[in-house]
């Protein structure tokens, strides 16, 4: 249980860290080039979901929907982790890297009603959505988590193999 809420907790912090110096240091909406064409750090706020979703719709029924709906998935994770850690050391790096990600945006929804959003990732005309923290460490914790699921599928199919083979 230690690795699991040093990866939560280290996650959260340089979540939260690193969005309070945004909003200390940058207007909303302000922008900061950092790589010319590429990578600018951007002010922004999100009261939707991931890339936007549901954001145009108003109501306090979605922010409760959000809080709810992350509440919801931390008990999940916890409950996969319990699981899941002994299958594949990857399932103890992914689900806590995803539930502290998970934490650090649940913190700005109850905190400040929406999710600071400031890494900023272009190419040319084509504009990822501003992310954040949190953002990226769900990203890896969920590609962590299908790798494992393909290695321990790999594995499995190993398994079978040799079976039929005797």
């Amino acid at each position: 249980m230690p690795i699991f809420f040093f990866i939560v907790v280290a996650v959260v912090l340089f979540d939260q860290l690193t969005k309070l110096w945004v909003v200390r240091s940058f207007a909303l909406f302000e922008s900061l080039e950092i790589i010319p064409g590429f990578f600018n750090l951007t002010y922004l706020t999100n009261k939707g979901a991931a890339f936007g979703f549901l954001a145009g719709h108003n109501g306090a029924w979605r922010h409760y929907l959000f809080l709810v709906l992350g509440c919801v998935a931390l008990v999940v994770i916890v409950m996969a982790w319990s699981r899941l850690r002994y299958e594949h050391r990857l399932y103890a790096i992914s689900l806590p890297l995803i539930a502290g990600g998970a934490i650090g945006n649940l913190i700005d929804r109850v905190r400040l009603g929406s999710v600071v959003d400031f890494l900023d990732v272009f190419v040319g005309s084509y504009h990822w959505p501003a992310f954040n923290v949190a953002d990226s460490a769900i990203s890896m914790g969920v590609a962590l988590f299908l790798l494992a699921n393909i290695l321990l599928g790999d594995d499995a199919s190993k398994a079978d193999e040799s079976k039929r083979e005797v």
